[in-house]
């Protein structure tokens, strides 16, 4: 059986020594970078499951490299840093952040951390369909959803719709369940795949974005008081 794999970029060596050192001993296969540019090199060399990526690098921002990661792979990442405020945290979760750790911190709960995403991560693809279809390509009104290939396009069109990793996931997370009233927690829940505590405007804000770019408003709707669902007549409509 493949060990899970590790990519830890992080300029402090105490760090990611300490990181790797706790993860080996989990059972998980480990590699590290100092800097974002090689950092970026190991995504491509070393194919990792999941990224431990710090904030503050001395070449780049880790935003810099959470949106290039996540521009072209679907790659878990969770930020490691020193900033403590909110605002900083739902300012990773937009940049595609999975998770998000504030130093100092305990190597045990980064375990706990990385294993609750990649039980998420591996229960996506199990999660029943509402749609009650089994294959990869959805079709809902001028959308066509392909869950493989992890691409939208927009049939009228002939377009394809540019998501995010996160943008895709709760995509799916709604179509799949069309019809069910979601709660902004539960969104976090089941997207960013672990319970949040703090602000759920990151919700807000990449429903709102969905909507711009998929040119569906009408599809995704606003339960005031609650939450947000997917319309369930619209996969009758063509």
């Amino acid at each position: 059986m493949n060990k899970t794999k590790i990519l830890i970029i992080e300029d402090e060596e105490a760090i990611s020594d300490l990181l790797a050192y706790g993860l080996n001993k989990e059972g998980f296969v480990t590699a590290t970078a100092r800097t974002g540019a090689e950092g970026l090199r190991q995504v491509e060399l070393f194919e990792p499951d999941l990224l431990l990526l710090d904030w503050m690098l001395p070449d780049m921002s880790g935003l810099d490299i959470c949106k290039k990661v996540t521009a072209s792979h679907n790659l878990p990442l969770i930020l490691l840093t020193a900033k403590s405020d909110i605002t900083d945290k739902i300012l990773g979760l937009e940049f595609g952040a999975d998770d998000y750790m504030t130093k100092p911190f305990d190597v045990r709960e980064v375990v706990a951390r990385i294993r609750t995403i990649l039980r998420r991560v591996a229960s996506a693809d199990r999660v029943p369909d509402s749609t009650g279809s089994a294959e990869d390509c959805i079709r809902l009104h001028h959308l066509e959803i392909n869950k493989s290939e992890r691409t939208v396009v927009n049939r009228h069109r002939h377009e394809l719709i540019e998501l995010t990793p996160k943008e895709f996931d709760l995509l799916l997370t709604l179509i799949r369940h069309q019809g069910k009233v979601f709660t902004r927690p539960e969104l976090l829940d089941f997207v960013w795949g672990y319970e949040y505590a703090g602000d759920t405007r990151t919700v807000d804000i990449h429903i709102q974005r969905l909507r711009k770019k998929l040119d569906a408003g009408e599809l995704i709707s606003t339960v005031f008081g609650v939450g947000y669902k997917f319309e369930k007549t619209a996969d009758s409509r063509s």
